[in-house]
C-alpha cells in the first residue's frame, strides 16, 4: 500500500506528497478549465503515468532479458472531450525505443508496454493509439 497526502492550496492548486519517499509535486487546473496552467493538471498526470509506466514496465522486462532501453523516450498527447462530461478522450503514444532489436525482443518490449498497470487501468472509452519506433 502506498500513501499519498494531498492538500488543496487554493486558486485551484494542490500539493501532493508521496509519504514513503517524501517526494512532492504540484497540480494546477488547466487554463481551459479556470486554472492558471502553471503545473501539471490532474489529467496531465494520467498521461504522465501512462508514459512512465510503459517505459518502466519495458525496462523491467528488459532487465529480466538482458535488454537495455536506456535513452528510450515516449511522448503522450492528451486530448480532452469537447462536450460534457469533461474527461480524457484520447492518449496518443509515440514510443521511441533506443537500441538494436530483433523481432522477438521487439515483441517482448512492446507487449510489456501495452500491458503496463496504468494502460490496463484506464477506462475502455479512453482511446490509446500507440506507435513504436525502434531506433
Amino acid at each position: 500500500m502506498v500513501q499519498i497526502d494531498v492538500v488543496y492550496e487554493g486558486k485551484l492548486r494542490c500539493s501532493a506528497r508521496h509519504v514513503d519517499s517524501g517526494a512532492t509535486l504540484v497540480t494546477d487546473a488547466p487554463k481551459d478549465n479556470m486554472g492558471e496552467g502553471k503545473s501539471f493538471s490532474p489529467t496531465d498526470l494520467v498521461g504522465t503515468a501512462l508514459g512512465t509506466c510503459m517505459l518502466t514496465t519495458m525496462a523491467i522486462v528488459g532487465q529480466r532479458n538482458g535488454l537495455d532501453i536506456t535513452g528510450s523516450k515516449v511522448t503522450v498527447l492528451k486530448e480532452m472531450t469537447a462536450t460534457p462530461p469533461r474527461r480524457i478522450a484520447k492518449l496518443s503514444v509515440e514510443m521511441h525505443v533506443s537500441g538494436k532489436w530483433n523481432d522477438e525482443q521487439k515483441q517482448k518490449l512492446q507487449g510489456a508496454a501495452l500491458n503496463c498497470p496504468v494502460f490496463k487501468s484506464l477506462h475502455p472509452d479512453v482511446q490509446i493509439p500507440a506507435n513504436f519506433h525502434w531506433e
